[in-house]
């Protein structure tokens, strides 16, 4: 190899050396484990690739998008933002300011909708607030719907919504489509056997006890439901109960300080039963679920 040659191979190492120097002129926390979540999540690998693959040779244009990254992660954008990816469950979605990133916790949410007894195969799901489609890609890929449906009331999520559902279409079992509207609005003429929603759930009074990268970054339409934090709930639970088929499930991700005020809201309803608050795996009350009744209408 040439001199000339030698200089011109942008290998992993290099390109983590300057992500390193960065992360670290701007003061970045843990520079060397950034700089290896940047490069790994850009490459869609484990995080511990970039540690055994120190003399692989990456194409400019990774390199390119690797300095990008961490010039925006220095400007404070969180990591998602920065690469512009984020994982959830099996799948790794295309994310940016117009979208809420997924949380672990969301994933918990697919995963109690796919456990409940005889939801898993025909019928309608909709996947309320859907952002970057994350819930309803997941419930499409997992479990046989006739249809799933994602809405949203910004249309800048709905188009990344689309985004990731082309980017993922060879691993999806039922057919998915997304609508822009508020709730259930736009699909007012359905019947739905699942409705499943991580609604906006932080009162407009905590937002100064939001970290920087969440409240400075993402979408205050999809961060804030109302002065209390329960609007937009409340509304969702009155509309789901008139759109949900008999036995049909309603599945809501909730602020684990009202879980208790959202599970009361639902038992109001006379046309909910067998409600239930589940914990996260942190053991904090995230999740309402409850089913609708056969004789009620």
């Amino acid at each position: 190899m040439t001199a000339e040659r030698a200089a011109a191979v942008v290998t992993v190492s290099r390109v983590l050396d300057e992500l390193v120097q960065t992360l670290t002129e701007h003061r970045v926390m843990e520079p060397v484990t950034e700089a290896r979540e940047i490069l790994s999540a850009l490459l869609d690998v484990p995080r511990f690739w970039p540690i055994v693959n120190g003399n692989v040779e990456l194409e400019a244009s990774v390199y390119e998008r690797a300095r990008i990254a961490a010039g925006r992660r220095a400007s404070g954008a969180p990591l998602a933002y920065a690469v512009g990816r984020a994982c959830f469950r099996h799948l790794t979605l295309d994310v940016d300011e117009r979208v809420l990133i997924p949380r672990p916790e969301t994933e918990q949410l697919v995963d109690l909708v796919l456990d409940e007894p005889g939801l898993q195969s025909g019928g309608i799901a909709i996947d309320i607030g859907t952002g970057s489609g994350a819930i309803a890609i997941a419930m499409a890929a997992e479990a046989t719907y006739s249809r799933v449906y994602g809405t949203d009331i910004s249309r800048d999520a709905v188009d990344v919504a689309r985004h990731n559902a082309s980017l993922c279409a060879s691993l999806l079992r039922s057919p998915v489509a997304f609508v822009h509207g508020s709730l259930l609005g736009p699909l007012a003429d359905l019947r739905a056997r699942v409705i499943v929603s991580n609604p906006p759930y932080i009162a407009l009074g905590e937002a100064g006890s939001l970290p920087s990268n969440v409240r400075d970054w993402e979408p205050s339409v999809a961060l804030y439901g109302g002065f209390d934090g329960m609007a937009t709930t409340a509304r969702l639970v009155r509309e789901a109960a008139g759109a949900l088929e008999p036995g049909g499930l309603l599945a809501v991700e909730v602020d684990a300080r009202r879980a208790s005020l959202a599970a009361d809201l639902v038992g109001r309803d006379p046309r909910f039963h067998r409600i239930r608050v589940e914990l996260d795996l942190a053991g904090r009350e995230r999740f309402v679920l409850a089913r609708r009744r056969h004789d009620s209408y």
